[in-house]
This record gives C-alpha cells, structure tokens and sequence, in this order.
C-alpha cells in the first residue's frame, strides 16, 4: 500500500539504524521468511520489528485462526498501525529484548517460531548478542527462527558476524535462494532447534 511504503520510508529517514530498510519487504520475501509456520496445530508464533506486516498478513494467511500470534514493533507508529489492521494478532508496542517477560506476561509457553523482521547487520555486536540471546531463551528447543539479509550487506563485518551468531547458536542453519524481486534483493536463513 502507498500510505504504508510512505508510512515505513518516513520512519527510516527518522531511524535508519532500528527501521533498517526503505520500504515494506515484498509479499514474495514474506512467503520465503514464513514458510517454518506450521499450518496444523495451535502454534506459539512471536514476530520481531513487524513494520507495516507484510510478514504478518503471511503469518495469519498459515495459522488461519490458530494459535498464537505475538507481534513486538518498537517503533509506535507502526505499532499502532499494526494493532488496528490485526485485531487477531496481539501487537506489543515494546523490545524484543524483553521477549520471555512478554511471553511469561500473556500465560504462554515458549515460541515455536520466532520469525524476524529486525535489521540484524544494523546492529552492533552487543545488540546482536543480547536479542539473540532473548530470542534462543524464548524458543522451544525444536523451535524455527527465520530472519533475512539484505544481498547487499553480505560483505560487511556485522553481517558476517551476525551469521557466525546464527551458526554459534543454532544447530542448523540454512539459507535460502536470492529474493531477487523484494527492494533491496535479500535471502533468508532458516535456523532450528536452538542450543542452550
């Protein structure tokens, strides 16, 4: 939609480092990013830096009713638009540092997948570390994360050392086939089962 490609572009120009991107990811980026929801059973999914979601619209097209969606987005504005377009899914305007606490606090277990939209090459080490170490403390252990990189972030320092990260932290990690229509290009890792 217009209003959200202008909507997410005005929030980047305010805060390039936690938005991360220019524009929404494409609904064939969503597909790739979402495919570990489960469409059987009444699954605990958590989404991190949601946007305008583009990742949820996919997340409740897989769980058509079931389970549990748990959508955290720092950024208010977005929050906010969030909570009104999806009723059904529970946005927190909050960190995803915090997430067992948010979890803990709506009386539900651990994620079954945690599925991101946050700009890990952005991030420093430290933040890298910390929501990492949130993420895998609230995930089931044969639990899916599923993040995306931008193709063009490939060679930077704290892209590399975010995939270093993935592999310390989970027992498979797997990327996927170039995005080529998503802006920027991008790919995804898929990542289970989670090491204590």
């Amino acid at each position: 939609m217009a209003h959200d490609s202008a909507l997410f572009f005005g929030q980047f120009l305010r805060d390039p480092i936690r938005v991360g991107a220019f524009a929404p990811s494409s609904w064939r980026l969503a597909r790739s990013v979402c495919a570990p929801v489960p469409e059987r059973g009444e699954p605990v999914v958590v989404e991190l830096g949601p946007g305008t979601g583009p990742f949820t619209v996919e997340i409740q097209r897989r769980l058509a009713g079931r389970g549990r969606h748990l959508a955290v987005e720092l950024n208010a504005p977005m929050a906010a638009l969030l909570a009104a377009r999806f009723p059904r899914v529970d946005v927190v305007h909050g960190d995803a540092a915090e997430l067992s606490g948010l979890l803990a606090d709506r009386g539900l277990g651990r994620a079954d997948v945690v599925v991101s939209g946050l700009p890990w090459a952005a991030f420093p080490a430290a933040l890298q570390h910390r929501l990492m170490e949130a993420v895998v403390s609230a995930m089931s252990p044969a639990g899916a994360f599923t993040t995306f990189s931008y193709v063009h972030a490939i060679p930077l320092g704290s892209a590399r050392r975010f995939r270093a990260l993935l592999a310390e932290r989970f027992e498979e990690v797997v990327p996927s086939r170039t995005v080529w229509r998503n802006a920027p290009p991008a790919f995804v890792f898929h990542a289970r089962r989670p090491r204590a």
